[in-house]
């Protein structure tokens, strides 16, 4: 099936208040723990994502990496890596979330999304500074239209970075959004880890990833 993709258009979002806290956006210590971690990770994984590429280069037409417009600190656009597991690359107003049994997912994009592995490349995003290890995960733009009219203080998860995990993420409030309970509960654990933000948190939140990447029912 030939890549198919959308081109990303202008969006207006609400934005957190200027004056919310956000020690966790200030906090230098988070970031020099942010760019040694992604640093090493890059460095170490380096076989790793070139033997990721390559399969994917050898599975299925199309780009090995996947690139989408997400939402960053204080509401800007920025544009995710990830290694691509579909074969659609959809962006703008055209992004359907990825449901479990998806026919849109490749063999090996399966294999890549129930590893995590897929994420890997957004440690280039962390190195930039558009992104943090940890830190409310980024949504597509369109879908942080929709659903900052259905949830009171959806934007002020915009106050942190966005993360490769987060508190919601160990919660198991990750992947598909199949109502508003799930999405609110989601929310509410992005916005509290803003709120009560520690260094010691990060830490405890990265320690509680690990078993994920072996086994997690929300990765599909």
């Amino acid at each position: 099936m030939p890549i198919t993709a959308h081109v990303a258009p202008r969006v207006s979002l609400i934005v957190a208040s200027p004056a919310a806290p956000a020690r966790v956006a200030a906090s230098r210590r988070k970031r020099a723990f942010d760019i040694v971690v992604a640093g090493l990770a890059l460095f170490a994984f380096l076989p790793l994502l070139v033997l990721i590429g390559t399969a994917i280069w050898m599975e299925s037409q199309g780009p090995i990496l996947f690139r989408q417009q997400r939402t960053g600190l204080n509401g800007r656009p920025f544009r995710i890596y990830k290694f691509r597991t579909m074969t659609v690359m959809e962006d703008g107003d055209g992004v359907r979330q990825a449901v479990r049994g998806d026919v849109r997912v490749t063999p090996l994009g399966g294999l890549l999304r129930r590893l995590s592995l897929d994420e890997l490349p957004q440690l280039l995003n962390v190195l930039k500074g558009e992104m943090s290890i940890v830190g409310p995960r980024p949504h597509a733009l369109s879908h942080d239209v929709t659903w900052s009219r259905r949830v009171p203080g959806y934007a002020d998860r915009f106050r942190a970075r966005p993360g490769l995990t987060g508190q919601a993420q160990v919660m198991g409030y990750r992947g598909e959004v199949a109502n508003d309970e799930g999405l609110f509960q989601r929310i509410s654990a992005d916005n509290a880890y803003i709120d009560g933000w520690s260094f010691t948190r990060d830490l405890m939140l990265v320690v509680r990833t690990a078993p994920l990447l072996f086994g997690d029912a929300q990765a599909f």
